[in-house]
């Protein structure tokens, strides 16, 4: 079962992402949230798998708690849901430590599978985001690239391999496929890559092999 915490300011928001989570076989909406103070302690009274977080909230804005969250051990997966389509928020969500950003009309079907993409370890970002970041990467300078490949350099050959194969969007159990190793090889290998890089999931390492490429 994915047990998701629901945070947006507006009650009507809350109580339509409700209707259309509660009814999607495997999921359970276990708490609402207000903004992102009473969605930092709803994750600490629940045992939460995902959180839908709005970007724009009062007090804690959601891009401070998905920051707050993503330093906690055994943190929940962060999706940011927003009206607005807007490049610094795009950019402030991932670095924080958020996998998805979807926009608030993205239809039910794919916001449920959203859920469940994220939950399995994947990152989910809506089509008009991914395309603008595809294109907003490919005009870096060659600092950015520079700085990325003296961070990837860190790695031994073993886990630059994994961590490859998780830029490309492999699960843990595909990559194990791949390599020839254990999935929970590879998932010590994905941690200790983490660890070295300075990110906390895989949309930034993702993020961090892209810039190298450039």
């Amino acid at each position: 079962m994915i047990r998701v915490l629901i945070a947006d300011d507006e009650v009507l928001v809350r109580t339509g992402l409700r209707m259309i989570l509660e009814p999607a076989e495997g999921i359970e909406v276990v708490a609402e949230a207000a903004d992102g103070r009473d969605a930092l302690d709803a994750v600490a009274r629940h045992r939460v798998d995902v959180v839908l977080m709005d970007v724009r909230m009062p007090g804690v804005d959601g891009l401070s708690a998905a920051g707050e969250l993503a330093r906690r051990a055994d943190a929940p997966k962060v999706v940011m849901l927003t009206t607005f389509d807007l490049d610094e928020y795009v950019h402030s969500a991932l670095r924080a430590g958020a996998v998805g950003f979807l926009l608030k009309d993205t239809p039910p079907r794919d916001l449920v599978a959203a859920i469940r993409t994220v939950a399995a370890g994947s990152a989910m970002l809506a089509p008009t985001v991914t395309k603008r970041l595809i294109s907003r990467f490919a005009g870096m300078g060659p600092s950015r690239a520079q700085a990325a490949l003296a961070r990837l350099a860190a790695l031994t050959d073993r886990e630059s391999a994994v961590v490859q194969a998780v830029a490309r969007g492999l699960s843990n159990a595909e990559i194990g496929r791949e390599l020839v190793m254990s999935e929970a090889t590879v998932k010590a290998h994905v941690s200790r890559s983490l660890t070295k890089l300075g990110v906390t999931n895989r949309v930034q390492v993702a993020l961090l092999v892209r810039d190298s490429q450039d």
